[in-house]
């Protein structure tokens, strides 16, 4: 798969790739040489500006020597747990993150990486071309949230009472407590008050969300919607402001001001 892969990339360097992502910088942050020179070559053919270090010094050194537009993190490092470098971002990271978890990896492990902050993780064995598009995706995604001058966007919603930062991904209660959301809670609540009063189907909000099982199939989306609601509504069995539109999909059912 990695020789197709890499012929592939080899095309794909050919060919040229949108000036958008020729200057982003990468960073791989995994002990493994021979998995950090595989991405690393390939990120590279793809016109992407990247390097690799071994542990969460070399991180340090690298995020203090200059610009970095996304980091890679393998989650087990061989001295070091990737949720403690993760909390060493702060909260919220000013970088986005992709983890890289172990097939055995628990699924507690990828939850408490994503509220740290983390906005992806990919499961080993993975091809290069899924992280190449999750790279893309995530960046894609902080570039929305950001104006031409490179600041985040202050914007705030509120509804019924709560409130969503969108610089900090904070959710505020009524009752003014923080509430803490994984990354596929915050893109999909985000989601729902973008477009207020709107039905929007599974396929919108799975890809708003941006869940990713090894088996992602439709219903996970209520999975997603079933903890959001149970953060959110009074009573969670009879919810008022995330309502089933019976086969069509979810409607944000309240209004919502923008700040």
């Amino acid at each position: 798969m990695l020789a197709e892969e890499n012929a592939h990339s080899s095309e794909q360097s050919r060919r040229g790739t949108p000036r958008a992502s020729a200057a982003r910088h990468i960073l791989v942050v995994d002990d493994d040489p021979a998995m950090r020179d595989m991405i690393v070559d390939y990120l590279e053919s793809q016109n992407f500006r990247a390097s690799a270090v071994a542990d969460g010094d070399g991180m340090s050194r690298a995020l203090r020597s200059g610009a970095v537009d996304l980091i890679i993190l393998d989650m087990k490092l061989a001295h070091e747990d990737g949720l403690d470098l993760i909390r060493r971002l702060g909260s919220p990271p000013e970088t986005p993150i992709i983890v890289i978890t172990g097939h055995r990896r628990g699924e507690a492990d990828r939850i408490v990486g994503l509220e740290l902050g983390a906005d992806d993780y990919i499961t080993k064995p993975f091809s290069l071309r899924e992280l190449l598009a999750r790279i893309r995706a995530v960046l894609r995604r902080w570039q929305a949230e950001r104006p031409a001058s490179g600041k985040v966007r202050q914007t705030c919603y509120r509804f019924a009472g709560w409130e969503l930062d969108m610089r900090t991904r904070r959710l505020t209660s009524p009752a003014g407590e923080l509430l803490p959301l994984t990354a596929g809670e915050f893109n999909l609540l985000a989601a729902f008050l973008r477009s207020p009063q709107q039905i929007l189907s599974r396929e919108q909000l799975l890809a708003a969300s941006h869940v990713h099982d090894d088996e992602v199939f439709d219903r996970s989306i209520d999975v997603q919607i079933l903890r959001l609601r149970r953060k959110l509504e009074a009573n969670p069995s009879v919810p008022k402001l995330i309502v089933t539109e019976r086969g069509a999909g979810y409607m944000f059912a309240t209004s919502v001001d923008v700040l």
